[in-house]
């Protein structure tokens, strides 16, 4: 369980928390607020990336986390395989991506794939890593319907029970992920 209990979070004097508390026992939650609302600080404070400028983050010791960033960061060298292959071994890494990438498209480096192919290749090394608590953040964008839907169901069949925290702007893809909506009110 990840409790979170009046959160307080500026960035140069400009408040993005303020008073935030909430409890993320199990299941999928999905956090709502327009852009500069505090989805993403909410994600890092939540896996230490960041400190609360007061408050507590409550995380169980020794949490591990699958991440999504807004930005992929991945391994623009490696092939979409190598770059799961840095949390899961290789027959793992193949079988996720066939699910969701052309199988021509594996062995490339992942600066040659398109941005939703990147996109792909991060939610699933996210997903084939070895944790806890799934943290994603605005996790489809970029990619068109048809293919956020394949990715969204990718993501119901190997969540396994996880914990699933995911900020987006879009209602259907929670109502799709049967998330428990969360809306992040602007602060002042």
């Amino acid at each position: 369980m990840i409790r979170l209990e009046k959160v307080y979070k500026s960035f140069e004097g400009k408040p993005v928390l303020t008073g935030f508390s909430a409890v993320f026992p199990e299941g999928c939650w999905c956090l709502m607020a327009p852009s500069g609302g505090g989805k993403t600080t909410l994600l890092r404070l939540i896996c230490g990336l960041e400190k609360p400028d007061a408050g507590k983050v409550e995380v169980p010791p020794g949490t591990r986390f699958g991440m999504v960033f807004q930005e992929d960061r991945l391994c623009q060298g490696l092939s979409a395989v190598k770059n799961l292959q840095l949390v899961c071994p290789r027959e793992r890494a193949e079988a996720l991506l066939r699910e969701i990438l052309p199988a021509d498209c594996l062995g490339q480096p992942v600066r040659e794939l398109s941005g939703g192919m990147r996109r792909r290749v991060a939610v699933a090394r996210a997903l084939a890593a070895e944790s806890e608590v799934l943290l994603m953040d605005e996790p489809f964008t970029g990619l068109d319907e048809e293919t956020k839907a394949q990715v969204m169901a990718f993501v119901r069949r190997h969540r396994q029970g996880r914990l699933l925290i995911l900020s987006t702007h879009q209602r259907e893809e929670a109502e799709a992920l049967g998330a428990a909506v969360i809306r992040l009110e602007p602060g002042p």
